[in-house]
C-alpha cells in the first residue's frame, strides 16, 4: 500500500507538468493543422505530402505506447486498437507496425508485422526528437515505401479519462467538400514551393510531437488513477487482514481463559 501510494504521487506530480504542456500546445497544434489541410487543398499536386492518385496498398500504423506499465488498460488499449485496425479496417492491404514504446512492441512483435520500433524518446521528450521520428515517417511516405501512414495514440481529457485516437498522418488530410465554403484564399509568399519545403515538414513535425505529448500526460493520468485504485484495494485488504487477526487473537485467549478456569474447576 505504501508503494502504490507512493506511485500515485509520484505520476500526480509528474502529470501536472506533462498536462500543462499538452494544454498548452493544443491550440496551436490544432490550428497549425487546420491551416495545413487548407494549404494542401490549395496546392493540389504541387504537394508531395497529399493523397496520391494510385490509391492505397501500403499501411504503416505508429501505436504510441509507454516504456512502463502499472497504468491500467493504457498500454492494451493502444495494441487492441492496431491490430483492430490491420484486421478489420484494412484487411485486405499491406500493413505494419512503427512501435513507439516499449509495451507497444513487446505485443505487436508477436504479429511478425513490426517494421521498426523506438523505445528512447521517452527518455527525454523533447522537439529535436519529435523532428527525428517525423522526419523518417516522411522519408517513408515520400519515397513510396507506405501510402499511408496512422498515428494510435491515449488522447489526454483528464486524470481519469484518456480517449483513444485514430489519427491520419500522412497524406495530409484535404478540406471536405462540406468545407469548401469556408476555405481561405490564400496569398502565398515567397512561393508555394517554398511553402511546401518549410511550413508543410514544420507542421508534421508538430503534429507528431503533440501526440507524443498527449501520450505522455494520458500515461501518467492512467497510471495515478490505477495506483490510487490500487492503493484503496490494498487499504481494504489490510482491513480485513486486521479483522481476521483480531478474531483469532480473541478466540485464542478465549480458549486459554477457558482452559484455565477448567483447570481450576478440576483441581476444586
Amino acid at each position: 500500500m505504501q508503494i502504490t501510494g507512493a506511485m500515485k504521487m509520484v505520476s500526480a506530480a509528474k502529470l501536472k507538468k506533462a498536462q500543462d504542456a499538452i494544454l498548452a500546445m493544443k491550440p496551436y497544434a490544432y490550428k497549425l493543422k487546420q491551416l495545413l489541410e487548407q494549404l494542401s487543398s490549395a496546392l493540389g499536386s504541387d504537394n508531395v505530402y497529399n493523397e496520391r492518385p494510385e490509391g492505397v496498398a501500403n499501411v504503416l500504423i505508429v501505436p504510441i505506447t509507454s516504456n512502463r506499465g502499472l497504468c491500467g488498460a493504457f498500454n492494451s488499449n493502444i495494441s487492441k486498437k492496431a491490430l483492430e485496425l490491420e484486421a478489420q479496417k484494412y484487411k485486405n492491404l499491406n500493413v505494419k507496425f512503427y512501435t513507439i514504446g516499449k509495451k507497444g512492441n513487446d505485443v505487436l512483435k508477436k504479429t511478425d508485422k513490426v517494421f521498426r520500433h523506438e523505445t528512447h524518446i521517452f527518455d527525454n521528450l523533447n522537439f529535436a526528437g519529435a523532428s527525428e521520428l517525423a522526419s523518417e515517417l516522411m522519408e517513408l511516405y515520400t519515397s513510396g515505401q507506405f501510402d499511408k501512414i496512422v498515428l494510435v495514440y491515449n488522447s489526454f481529457k483528464n486524470a481519469a479519462t484518456q480517449i483513444v485516437m485514430e489519427e491520419t498522418f500522412l497524406p495530409i488530410q484535404t478540406v471536405t467538400e462540406k468545407q469548401e465554403n469556408t476555405t481561405i484564399d490564400y496569398i502565398y509568399e515567397p512561393s508555394k514551393e517554398e511553402i511546401v519545403k518549410e511550413l508543410i515538414p514544420k507542421s508534421l513535425k508538430v503534429q507528431i510531437f503533440k501526440a507524443l505529448r498527449d501520450s505522455v500526460a494520458s500515461e501518467h493520468g492512467a497510471r495515478m488513477t490505477a495506483m490510487h485504485k490500487a492503493t484503496d484495494n490494498a487499504n481494504e485488504l489490510k482491513n480485513q487482514l486486521k479483522l481476521t487477526y483480531n478474531k483469532a487473537r480473541q478466540a485464542a485467549i478465549t480458549g486459554e481463559i477457558l482452559e484455565i478456569v477448567g483447570g481450576a474447576e478440576a483441581l476444586n
